[in-house]
């Protein structure tokens, strides 16, 4: 009687094993994605996508871009999308590229699409730059004419991707670097601000005369001048400026003067004190020099009275010639 139920109980266990078995093989299988590549039209076969799963590439990620390029008349290989995204790239914005460039009968190769992807590049989006060009718009930009006059401008430039110049090329901000020093060429070798507001296109024709696409990753179609407008009058405020500092230069050196005059003035004074009180030690000698004549009996007394009546004479002669003194009482 229990042969039955171990019959039955072993056939359960086979369908749960069977049961995941077939999970596991469809899980590591893409099944489905073989019979959608197979329908259409693409055949990829079961141990291709074993292989992929294998080299842990997604499959789907192959597959599906592969479907999509078929469809679209390209051909391509498992190889070469499985190597590309092996390499790092996008596949399926790779292949978007290609059905878009092939679209707009613009030629592009496989192996350029790929180059320009791993290059950092996105390469759907230069496609679409060269089928609908952009508008790069500049910041404002100031520039000084010749009168002194500061002059801003605007500009838009036009471009369009130059795919065989994508890898290697420079980018957007060369394109506005550029465009900013011949608007500052163009405007400083005006003689006058006036020339410039009055013929803008001056600076588009200048600056597309200098080829400043060349080197970059984009044609530049057209430059035009959005806006102009005028700044600053930069040259007075230079002459200002330096007028200024001529100003304060000038009174720099004329205190340095004035201090020199005052420093030479004190050292005269200084001089006049010194001769008199060389004078003073002069006359003091005087007596003494009397006094030794009178010992040493050179002079007489007599001749000594009358060198003070000679002094006495002088003085009061010198008490007539002088100012006259206020009487007591009166100013």
């Amino acid at each position: 009687m229990y042969l039955p139920q171990i019959a039955g109980l072993g056939l359960g266990l086979s369908f749960v094993l069977l049961f995941f078995i077939i999970i596991v093989v469809f899980s590591f299988i893409p099944l489905g994605l073989w019979i959608s590549a197979l329908a259409s039209g693409v055949p990829v076969g079961i141990v291709t996508l074993i292989g992929m799963r294998l080299r842990r590439v997604p499959p789907a990620q192959i597959v599906n871009p592969l479907i999509k390029a078929r469809k679209a008349g390209l051909d391509l290989s498992v190889n070469q999308l499985e190597a590309h995204f092996l390499a790092g790239g996008n596949v399926d914005r790779v292949v978007d590229a290609l059905i878009a460039a092939e679209r707009a009968n613009i030629p592009l190769a496989f192996e350029r699409a790929a180059a320009i992807d791993l290059a950092g590049r996105n390469v759907l989006q230069a496609v679409q730059m060269s089928v609908n060009p952009k508008v790069i718009e500049t910041p404002l930009i100031s520039a000084v004419a010749k009168d002194g006059i500061e002059v801003k401008a605007i500009a838009r430039v036009t471009v369009r991707a130059n795919i065989d110049r994508l890898v290697g090329g420079a980018g957007e901000e060369t394109i506005i670097a550029r465009v900013g020093e011949g608007v500052v060429t163009t405007v400083g070798s005006s003689e006058s601000h006036k020339a410039v507001l009055e013929n803008p296109d001056l600076i588009s024709r200048t600056v597309l005369a200098k080829g400043l696409d060349a080197g970059t990753a984009f044609e530049i179609l057209s430059i035009d001048i959005a806006d102009v407008d005028v700044g600053r009058n930069v040259g007075a405020q230079l002459q200002t400026d330096q007028a200024e500092a001529d100003k304060r230069i000038a009174q720099a050196k004329a205190e340095e003067r004035r201090a020199m005059a005052v420093a030479r003035e004190q050292e005269m004074k200084a001089m006049v004190q010194e001769m008199r009180a060389k004078v003073v030690e002069a006359e003091a000698e005087v007596p003494r020099a009397l006094a030794q004549a009178l010992r040493e009996g050179r002079l007489g007394a007599m001749d000594y009275y009358a060198l003070q009546n000679l002094l006495a004479d002088t003085r009061m002669r010198d008490s007539i010639a002088g100012p006259r003194q206020p009487e007591a009482g009166k100013e």
